[in-house]
């Protein structure tokens, strides 16, 4: 079936579109229009969707963002994803939907407070801060650091970019997933949360899995409470202060309800 033709409104109102997205990664539209040699009243039009640039001006506007013909028929940032794998021709109707459709209002941005039973010591747990973002509300991403401690049990570097670990977000049935690494894919876990009642609505809790050898010491997975703490700074320093080893009783108590720290995981 042959996709219905574009009116030239339709077509100047998604290049104004995706113009001013990419002009946000710009301090200055008058500096951007320069660099572009356009006039900056001309620019102007253009991002309002007023007035369409002619073909040798399009062209240098997609050299200059790196982008191709398509930004006049499609969101700039379907775009400049297309050459990731979860995207790409063989995944996308598989992983690349869940990627680039994570709402807010299942997954939040901001700080959450997270906490499991440690992998190496079955008697002590983690507890730690991480931070979940979005890229033009496209990608959802989490970021955080690895305890001090763990990394110093296990012989490994304690330096901050050896203890940092990134991830992208997936959306499940359900709840959520996610794939995380730390630097150059030195391990990764993978993740699975969903939300659980509680009075603010904050609470999610799965599991996650590290992956080690079947034979490697200790467990392979746990038990995960995840708290949303959104952007407030007192609760976000108090974490990140006790972040690390705590004991069983040290545990926020409906973090070590949720963990069910007295059954098994299975």
């Amino acid at each position: 079936m042959t996709k219905a033709t574009r009116s030239p409104a339709e077509l100047r109102d998604m290049f104004g579109a995706n113009l001013r997205m990419l002009a946000k990664k710009y301090p200055s539209i008058s500096e951007l229009s320069r660099q572009l040699a356009i006039n900056r009243t001309q620019f102007n039009r253009y991002l309002s969707g007023e007035s369409f640039p002619r073909p040798d001006v399009l062209d240098r506007i997609c050299a200059f963002f790196e982008v191709d013909a398509r930004i006049l028929l499609e969101p700039v940032s379907k775009i400049e994803n297309t050459g990731c794998i979860l995207n790409g021709p063989v995944l996308a109707d598989f992983l690349g939907v869940g990627v680039n459709n994570v709402p807010h209002e299942v997954f939040p941005n901001g700080f959450y407070r997270f906490s499991r039973r440690s992998f190496i010591n079955n008697t002590q747990f983690v507890v730690g801060l991480v931070y979940v973002f979005r890229d033009n509300d496209y990608n959802t991403y989490i970021r955080g650091y690895e305890a001090k401690d763990a990394m110093l049990q296990q012989g490994l570097n304690a330096d901050a970019p050896a203890r940092e670990f990134r991830g992208y977000v997936t959306h499940q049935e359900e709840g959520v997933a996610m794939v995380i690494s730390r630097r150059n894919s030195m391990t990764s876990s993978f993740n699975y949360l969903a939300r659980v009642s509680s009075f603010e609505n904050n609470f999610w809790v799965g599991y996650v899995t590290r992956t080690v050898r079947e034979n490697a010491s200790g467990t392979r997975v746990e038990r995960m409470v995840y708290e949303h703490l959104g952007q407030d700074q007192a609760s976000i320093f108090a974490v990140a202060r006790e972040a690390g080893f705590l004991s069983e009783d040290e545990l926020l108590p409906f973090h070590r309800r949720l963990l069910q720290t007295g059954e098994q995981f299975s």
